[in-house]
């Protein structure tokens, strides 16, 4: 079908932004594309696909070994599913439909699973009980806890095989915890010298002391195990994994991310559905200012400019995608959005001038969508439908019609945006605000929820995409 535009002019309220008429003709003027439309022409090689590297470097502390991030959505990513995709090399953003206090605390479980060295393990005083200690244990997925004075002083360690046969749990620890020729070891100990050591002994906890027997730190004999098991992990200086968190704007989202930056989290993700606005630029520039050496995720855009604009601000990552979601209907229901291969191409061009990396958010349905992505400019991906199914993943295994399947949601939609993710689409502030009686305290869904496929373990899972892309 032609359409005649001639003579034809289209006008925008100035208060929405527009700089007056515009001829529409100008606005269809380019073709759009996604990932559907394209195949990668295949060119001569002389590498094998094992000897393909795929490790990218986000920021100068945010070096992964594969170019894949998890949705920031509340049936995608929580500290499991964090824990396990970093453990592959991947970064986790753990979603921010929960309470901050929550959010924060999904993240401390990140960063204490495993670490070279832990320099602030968890501990209890002497008195307290042992139904104290079996709730951090249970808590933290630990299996021993050192005990230490008020002044930080290393008094025993209590493990598993202490409190095996114990029955009374109101008794203090004390009674209980292994204090007679305890194992330990100096400040600065290696982890080859503290695997000998954990050897020779027959033991699995390392604490460290400094010369007047205070708590310095731990060594694990399961966290060795896992730098053997896992050896492309993402971590940090530390020696801990990676982790992200999502936050809002404005005010509460300042307030979240300095609970997250308390409990160490690696890098904050601004999540809106439309990144180009005043709001999210405001928050992007509040948080540089005061966290000058936070990574900051910021998005989401479609257009060069918005990448200008959020790199000015002083963004870090720039994450590209409206609409293009398998569960994200924000371009049926608001008409905006733009197919994801072209907006990837166009907001990567400006990234490489202004030195920024862009990420793919959205609309990737298989690994060779992953090729696509990363072949028009993306760093990397992130991947919310393909991990929803996954064992670690939040939410518990349906089953129907002889079929297992796990929940998944879209930010967008009305469960979701019951719970805390209706200011993402920057809905909640409008019917605070509406006059009218009727609209008030409603929200608009741009999401749906429904069902994928249960896959299984991300660890298998993982390895078949990295295949198919490399």
């Amino acid at each position: 079908m032609t359409v005649n535009v001639q003579d034809r002019r289209w006008t925008r309220p100035e208060q929405n932004g527009a700089s007056g008429d515009a001829d529409i003709s100008d606005r269809f003027a380019k073709e759009a594309l996604t990932f559907d439309d394209v195949l990668l022409t295949p060119g001569y090689t002389e590498k094998l696909p094992s000897e393909v590297n795929l490790s990218v470097r986000l920021h100068p502390r945010l070096q992964l070994h594969i170019p894949v991030l998890s949705a920031a959505m509340d049936t995608v990513t929580e500290s499991e599913l964090a824990i396990s995709l970093a453990r592959q090399g991947g970064l986790g953003v753990v979603h921010r439909n929960l309470r901050p206090e929550d959010q924060a605390e999904e993240i401390d479980k990140v960063k204490r699973s495993e670490s070279g060295m832990i320099v602030d393990p968890i501990t209890l005083p002497v008195d307290a009980s042992l139904a104290d200690a079996e709730a951090v244990m249970s808590r933290y997925h630990i299996s021993g806890v050192p005990i230490t004075s008020a002044d930080g002083k290393l008094l025993g360690i209590l493990t598993n095989r202490d409190v095996r046969f114990a029955t009374d749990y109101s008794r203090p620890i004390g009674d209980y915890m292994t204090h007679q020729n305890l194992i330990t070891a100096h400040i600065g100990t290696t982890l080859a010298d503290a695997q000998e050591i954990l050897h020779r002994y027959r033991i699995e906890k390392l604490p460290l002391v400094d010369e007047g027997g205070y708590l310095k730190g731990l060594i694990t004999y399961k966290d060795i195990l896992k730098r053997q098991d896992y050896p492309f992990s993402a971590k940090d200086e530390k020696g801990r994994l990676l982790v992200a968190g999502a936050i809002g704007v404005g005010d509460s989202g300042l307030a979240r991310a300095e609970l997250l930056i308390e409990a160490d989290v690696d890098a904050v993700a601004i999540d809106t559905a439309h990144g180009h606005s005043k709001g999210v630029l405001e928050t992007v520039a509040a948080i540089r200012k005061r966290f000058p050496e936070l990574p900051i995720l910021a998005g989401n855009v479609v257009t060069p400019q918005g990448v200008r604009d959020l790199v000015e601000a002083g963004a870090s990552v720039i994450k590209v995608g409206v609409g293009a979601g398998s569960i994200c209907t924000t371009r049926v229901v608001s008409g905006a959005g733009m197919p994801q291969l072209t907006a990837i191409a166009e907001c990567a061009m400006m990234g490489r001038r202004l030195d920024i990396p862009v990420i793919a958010d959205g609309g990737i349905r298989y690994s060779g969508d992953i090729t696509k992505a990363l072949a028009v400019g993306a760093s990397a991906v992130m991947l919310g439908s393909l991990l929803a199914g996954l064992h670690e993943s939040p939410g518990e295994i349906v089953i129907r019609e002889g079929r297992s399947f796990k929940e998944y949601r879209g930010m967008g939609s009305l469960g979701a945006m019951r719970g805390r993710a209706s200011d993402r689409y920057q809905t909640a502030q409008f019917a605070r605000e509406s006059a009218s009686p009727d609209i008030s305290g409603k929200t608009v869904p741009e999401g749906i929820e429904g069902q994928v496929p249960y896959k299984g373990q991300l660890r298998d899972f993982m390895f078949q995409l990295m295949g198919g892309l490399r």
